[in-house]
């Protein structure tokens, strides 16, 4: 197993109001300027200086976010001076895989013969030729190895740092976003530094990019938060000027998202319910939620043609609801993935409809699921380092509030559904002051992936993130508060409490973060060196190798080695594939075991005693536990 050992000499420790036309009895330079005012003609030498600050404190504290995560990077590994084949086997897992073909590109004689080699792959599944393109999300390597090509770079920065210093950027992009829309939300950019701040100091629940840098959710999330700023902008009351930008924003947004996640189907799905909800409650236009499921559509459609008409996102259930929802036909549904017959995310369904049946499942993949930690319910633990912050307590407060609020509204929209023309005009033109159509999308945003993140751990890196900024709403949005100050007769200033948080926040971590940074350790794991070592000097170029997904994936990028299976698991046969591979795990004889091997190619298997003797807190989760329990071997009763 990897070890992290301690460097000799280094020191270490084992807006605008909820209603359009509401305009508040007092103002102050923290609430009078928005991002976007400038393009509405506010050209004077205050809102000038003053919006200008705010971005520079956007920019400055997104380098902050990408610097930190870099320097605990490289001090957790000591990236800069060990040897290649150990940074490559840095990449665990799935980041190795994906990796490989980043360095396949930089490797191959011409862009040309790059790209024709992953569209027609045989190194990755044997006896297979796969089109990678269309199979898996990797368009960022492609790009990222063409951009390193051209660009005159390669004689002062080696390949592996253009990679990692472009995927630490995009946080600094990620953090910039959501400091925009707590900005937008509250008219305040303090809610935005307040956001970039607790995003920083929650970086455990917020991101894992600094030992997970190739995963497809850290290319994709900066640009999800990208166009949620869009949205947020683009639903703004008073907009009128940059509507079609926005419009091209949430596109392009939309696009980038979908083409760098596998999972972006699902997660555009939640998206579209919230849209929908806000619809049925009348907080939308027809005109807004046409648009908004058209740039949904336009961004997967894009997608689907760049990855060679990939059925998957043809059939995918949010194109299916999308459809269902515009034409008011709920039932179909489920006729798309039916009339195309897709079995590549079954696994999926296959998954949550274990996880929430309450019983116990015999399908291997399910169990395998299962039995992650990371698909597992979200850990306690995690509201008490959120609340450790102070990021939970305003967080919860302003849900509250603004469910509470959205409620209200929402009543009053469906009541006056029923009434006279007059009455439910009277009625359009009261909900623009009730509730505004931003605030209630960012709020059901934030509720609906809260109920994902809390059902799945995984999920939790997509709403920690939106999480700092509705809190830094919560905080600086002076309006959801003027009732109650005005009650108790309270004139505090819009920015004396996010000023004062900022100073407790950094009086109470700033001295952490200085001595989690002098910490240093050591990328150490002689014994993965040595298997690759021997793999890429005494077999063959083109031998195939069986074994765990995990360890193929670095055998894949570390020798360039032909693998039996991978772990991207988004395809039936290369599912079934991995499940007869494992049996070398089960209570199977030599003989079957070796038949299944050759039939799929094998020359080498590379058996792991970290599987063979594995423990695990969970009852029945031993790898060699589910292949038995799916191969009938054992009863549901039986007890480890």
């Amino acid at each position: 197993m990897t070890a992290l050992r301690q460097r000799k000499g280094s020191k270490g420790k084992e807006h605008p109001p909820l209603g359009a036309d509401f305009q508040p009895q007092q103002t102050n330079c923290c609430t009078d300027h928005h991002p976007e005012k400038m393009l509405h003609g506010d050209w004077s030498w205050g809102a000038i200086v003053w919006t200008s600050v705010g971005w520079s404190v956007s920019v400055g504290l997104g380098l902050l976010c990408c610097i930190y995560v870099a320097m605990l990077h490289e001090n957790d590994l000591w990236f800069s001076n060990i040897r290649e084949v150990e940074r490559e086997i840095s990449f665990r897992t799935e980041c190795g895989l994906y990796y490989s073909y980043y360095k396949q590109m930089l490797q191959a004689p011409s862009i040309q013969e790059g790209l024709s080699d992953l569209i027609h792959d045989n190194l990755t599944e044997s006896k297979r030729t796969i089109n990678l393109l269309q199979r898996m999300n990797i368009y960022q390597e492609v790009f990222l190895s063409v951009l390193y090509k051209l660009l005159p770079i390669q004689s002062y920065l080696e390949p592996v740092y253009f990679y990692i210093y472009t995927v630490f950027t995009l946080q600094a992009v990620y953090v910039i976003a959501l400091y925009l829309t707590a900005w937008l939300l509250s008219g305040s950019w303090l809610a935005g530094a307040l956001t970039g701040v607790w995003y920083i100091l929650n970086r455990v629940d917020t991101t894992r990019v600094e030992f997970t840098i190739s995963l497809r959710e850290n290319w994709s999330l900066p640009f999800l938060a990208l166009q949620v700023t869009a949205i947020t902008c683009y639903l703004r009351p008073q907009l009128t000027s940059l509507q079609q930008v926005m419009v091209w924003l949430m596109y392009v947004m939309t696009f980038c998202f979908c083409l760098t996640w596998q999972f972006n189907q699902f997660i555009l799905l939640v998206q579209a319910l919230i849209i929908y909800t806000l619809d049925c409650v009348d907080f939308l236009t027809t005109t807004q939620v046409t648009t908004l499921y058209l740039v949904q559509v336009s961004g997967l459609l894009s997608v689907w043609l760049l990855q060679f008409c990939n059925s998957m996102i043809l059939g995918s259930l949010v194109l299916s609801f999308i459809v269902a929802a515009l034409f008011i036909r709920h039932c179909q549904v489920c006729v798309c993935k039916k009339a195309l017959q897709l079995r590549s995310d079954e696994h999926i369904f296959k998954f949550i409809k274990s996880k929430f049946a309450l019983g116990a499942t015999r399908d291997f993949d399910a169990s395998l699921y299962l039995c992650e930690e990371a698909f597992g319910l979200l850990p306690l633990d995690t509201l008490e380092r959120l609340a450790g912050t102070l990021l939970l307590y305003p967080y919860v407060l302003t849900l509250l509030l603004l469910t509470g609020m959205l409620a209200v509204a929402a009543l009053q929209n469906l009541k006056s559904k029923g009434g006279s023309t007059e009455e439910r005009k009277g009625a359009a033109e009261g909900r623009a002051v009730a509730f505004r159509p931003d605030v209630a999308y960012n709020l059901l945003h934030t509720l609906f992936f809260g109920l994902l993140a809390f059902s799945t751990m995984r999920m939790k890196y997509i709403w920690t993130g939106h999480m700092c900024a509705v809190a830094a709403y919560g905080v600086c949005g002076t309006e959801l508060w003027t009732s109650l100050l005005t009650t108790l007769r309270c004139n505090i200033k819009g920015y004396a409490v996010p000023l004062a948080m900022i100073c407790c926040l950094y009086y109470k971590f700033w001295p952490k973060l200085m001595e989690e940074l002098s910490e240093l350790r050591e990328f150490y794991d002689p014994d993965t060196v040595e298997l690759m070592t021997w793999i890429s000097t005494k077999t063959p170029k083109h031998a195939v190798f069986a074994g765990s997904m995990q360890l193929l994936a670095g055998i894949k990028l570390c020798t360039g080695r032909v693998l039996t299976n991978h772990p991207h698991y988004e395809d039936k046969d290369l599912r079934e594939r991995t499940r007869q591979v494992y049996q070398v795990y089960a209570r199977l004889s030599p003989e079957d075991v070796y038949e299944i091997l050759k039939a799929v190619g094998t020359d080498y298997v590379v058996l792991e005693n970290s599987i063979c003797y594995e423990r695990r807190h969970r009852r029945g989760c031993r790898l060699r536990d589910l292949l038995d329990l799916a191969n009938g071997h054992v009863g549901d009763g039986w007890s480890c």
